[in-house]
């Protein structure tokens, strides 16, 4: 049911609701949800400062030079063109086989989006499908960066791979090293790239031929940003952002929350980084003073995504609640009607448990309870017994739908004994493995017990 903002239901009526659910991701059933989509946003009062639309979490968030228009990315496989100062959408962009993970701001151009399908579209203007479209990655595409020149674009993909591409005549370098999913890119000040990964490095690599320079951490990677003056910041999912010179020495971090951060933008002047995690906090950080200046509560939700707009006084956040919230990124006020409330953290009451901390590694993108629903990842509820790429409402990759497993508890082990890509090939897990025994049997043995 959509609700209009005043809290009053909308509904929508539409013929064999039950055929239309199950044809959702079919090709015939993406085109009617994207009538059904600009049915819904045309039908829906305008809030010009919370912008409502999208079917699913809102996964990437760009916002045009100009500060006119905003491009988001979501789970649900659509792309939506919002004007900001009416709140309303004006395209709704269907291109990606699967999620939309990533937005960027070409300028001269429009927007391009990275997907699940690892390909990057450039959209310009009103155009209602791709100008070009840059094909190379063999897995998803995590995130985009432009050169500040406008002419090169760079893409990390779950493939461990970085892939620069020119813009002006098309040439590419591959940038190969990553032992893991590449979860973050930015362009130095200088011409070289800076990538991030699951396998907790952050890799500088120089402009021309050449290695690059490997800098290990302490936990998996999920997005970097480089200012102005090339310094470095990295998001972590020990909860920590952590700071670079242009040479990779070590600057400092800055302690944000026990749980992983998962989004991260930086003003354009490079004066304030924003970072958001599991828990919908947003912390604004003052990057000289390496202080928190003021934290935006939203409604407990994961925040996935984070622009500012170019003044770098307002901040977009999407989410999980499938929602785009505008904020005062000098105060840390909500602009708009909507007050958010913090939510609970779901796993505070197993304080102590191995198998809860463990689990708090797959907190993004899954929940725990038929009502919490699916996130990018099925509900685990009812896991158990249950046979592989069944959840309902769930839109799995045709490799997943093949594969022959019932999920046990040996099962969920043996797949996080030997990865993802291994045991379960085609699926949309980014690769990680639990290492020792023990931890993987505090896991499932908790998972048994809240799951049922």
């Amino acid at each position: 049911m959509v609700r209009s903002d005043d809290g009053g239901p909308i509904r929508l009526h539409f013929p064999h609701p039950t055929r239309l659910r199950r044809a959702t991701f079919s090709p015939e059933g993406r085109r009617v949800r994207a009538a059904l989509l600009a049915l819904i946003l045309t039908t829906i009062p305008v809030a010009a400062q919370e912008l409502r639309g999208h079917g699913g979490p809102v996964r990437a968030v760009a916002v045009s030079a100009d500060g006119a228009f905003a491009l988001t990315g979501s789970f649900d496989q659509s792309a939506i063109l919002w004007n900001l100062a009416t709140g309303a959408a004006d395209k709704v962009l269907r291109f990606h086989q699967g999620a939309v993970n990533a937005a960027v701001t070409v300028n001269g151009l429009g927007f391009a989006t990275g997907g699940e399908d690892g390909r990057i579209a450039l959209w310009r203007g009103d155009a209602a499908e791709p100008v070009r479209v840059i094909e190379g990655h063999k897995g998803p595409v995590a995130a985009l960066a432009v050169s500040p020149d406008a002419n090169a674009i760079a893409s990390a993909s779950w493939d461990e791979t970085v892939r620069v591409v020119s813009l002006n005549d098309g040439a590419v370098r591959v940038l190969e090293g990553h032992k893991g999913p590449v979860n973050g890119v930015a362009f130095a000040p200088g011409g070289g790239i800076v990538s991030v990964g699951y396998d907790a490095t952050l890799r500088i690599w120089p402009l021309g031929d050449g290695p690059a320079k490997v800098v290990t951490l302490p936990a998996p990677l999920n997005g970097v940003v480089v200012a102005p003056d090339g310094e470095i910041a990295v998001t972590a999912a020990d909860g920590r952002l952590r700071l670079f010179a242009p040479d990779g020495e070590a600057r400092g971090e800055i302690e944000i929350g026990p749980t992983p951060l998962i989004a991260l933008a930086l003003s354009a002047d490079g004066a304030t980084i924003a970072t958001g995690g599991l828990r919908g906090q947003v912390a604004l950080i003052d990057r000289r003073s390496r202080t928190i200046r003021a934290t935006l509560v939203g409604p407990g939700l994961p925040v996935w995504s984070l622009a500012f707009l170019p003044d770098g006084k307002q901040l977009l956040s999407g989410g999980a609640d499938r929602l785009v919230r505008r904020w005062n990124a000098v105060t840390g006020e909500h602009i708009g009607s909507v007050v958010p409330r913090a939510g609970e953290d779901v796993l505070a009451a197993f304080q102590g448990e191995r198998g809860a901390q463990v689990f708090r590694a797959c907190a993004a993108c899954h929940t725990l309870t038929p009502a919490d629903g699916n996130r990018a990842g099925p509900t685990l509820h009812g896991i158990f017994g249950r046979r592989i790429a069944t959840a309902p409402g769930y839109a799995y990759s045709d490799a997943f739908k093949r594969l022959d497993i019932v999920w046990t508890k040996e099962t969920v082990a043996k797949l996080f004994e030997i990865g993802p890509n291994a045991y379960t090939p085609g699926t949309k897990m980014p690769e990680q493995t639990i290492g020792a025994a023990e931890d993987r049997q505090a896991l499932v043995d908790w998972l048994e017990k809240v799951t049922r």
